[in-house]
Parts: structure tokens; sequence; C-alpha cells
């Protein structure tokens, strides 16, 4: 099986090409995430990379590294750069032995580097469509890259603390018999894969 770096560095290329759709004008959109409109989430997707980007090194750190960043005119761009910088983090070497501090998981936790990754690996791919949902458009992840999301995703803690205000995802789903990967990865996490704009 490939590796969680390379796979993440391919869950952050695809939602890229996606990001590189978005028209400055186009900030206010809705998405499926949330009460946030497309530029809020574009910000909290930058301000992730970076933070993981910190998290990398192995050493404790504040929120302000996790903070937001508004990405102006410029929403591509401002994403590209988070994503280079993050992708570059994660291929430092050893980099899967050290712990991370999460700061905004479970209160606040050390984590092994690959169950970081895998973090941030499903996170990019729900992102990924959240993006694409939210500009009409279709975005395609590859059957391993799914698989690998997949059980992330299924590990993800259920319950009452899904129903909590600032909650990361939303309560799970009813995942229908047969669904696609795709969309039972959505469900787990309280997407609804059918979600639009209208």
């Amino acid at each position: 099986m490939t590796d969680i770096q390379e796979l993440d560095a391919r869950a952050l290329r695809i939602t890229e090409a996606v990001v590189g759709r978005v028209e400055p004008g186009r900030l206010d959109l809705p998405t499926p995430c949330g009460k946030w409109t497309l530029g809020e989430l574009l910000a909290h997707m930058t301000g992730q990379n970076h933070g993981f980007a910190t998290a990398a090194g192995g050493e404790l750190h504040g929120r302000e590294a996790w903070w937001d960043r508004p990405v102006g005119d410029d929403p591509a761009g401002a994403f590209a750069a988070s994503a280079s910088a993050v992708t570059a983090a994660f291929a430092q070497e050893g980099v899967l032995e050290r712990e991370f501090w999460l700061p905004e998981v479970r209160g606040g936790k050390w984590f092994p580097g690959a169950v970081a990754v895998g973090f941030h690996l499903v996170d990019y791919v729900v992102h990924g469509w959240d993006v694409a949902a939210s500009l009409g458009v279709g975005v395609a992840f590859d059957e391993e890259l799914l698989a690998a999301a997949l059980v992330v995703a299924e590990q993800v803690p259920t319950g009452a603390v899904r129903e909590r205000e600032g909650s990361a995802f939303a309560p799970a789903l009813e995942v229908p018999a047969g669904s696609e990967v795709l969309d039972r990865i959505l469900r787990v996490l309280g997407r609804d894969p059918h979600w639009t704009a209208d």
C-alpha cells in the first residue's frame, strides 16, 4: 500500500486543483460545511495546512498556528502555498515517528505522526468535496486514496461530541447498503452526498 504521506499529498493535489477553480467573486457561496461560506471554508483549510505543518515539527505550540487565514483576492495561490508547506513538512525524514501536538483535537493531545497525517488526509478528501460541491463541479479521488480515508473516517468518535457547537463533524448519517466509498466517507462524517447550494 502507498504510504500515508504520499496519499495525503495526492489528496492535496486533487483538492488544490478544485480550489484553483475558485474565483475571488465567489467566496460568498454556501458550502456543505456547516454555515461557512466558501471563503470561510478556504480560510479554515489554509490555516489547518499551516497548523499541521507546524505540528509536524514535533514541538508543543499554541492554537495561533491553526488560526484561519483569509485567502483574500488570491484563493488559489493562498491555498497552494499552504498545501506546499504542509506537504514539505510531512515529507521530512522521520516525521511519522514524531508525536504531533494537535490543540484542536479532543481538547488538545499528542498523536503519533502517522495518525495525525491520517487526520489531515481525511480532512482534505472531505473538504475537497466541500469546495467542489459549493462550486457545483465534480471531484475525483482514486480508490486507494478513498479506501485509506474511509478507515480514518470510521474511527472518528460519534455520539454527543458531534452535537456540540463547534464540533469538527456533524452527526453521522445513515449509510445505505451499496454506497460508493466517497459517499460512505461523507455520510460517516455527517455530510449529505447530494447536497447542493440551491
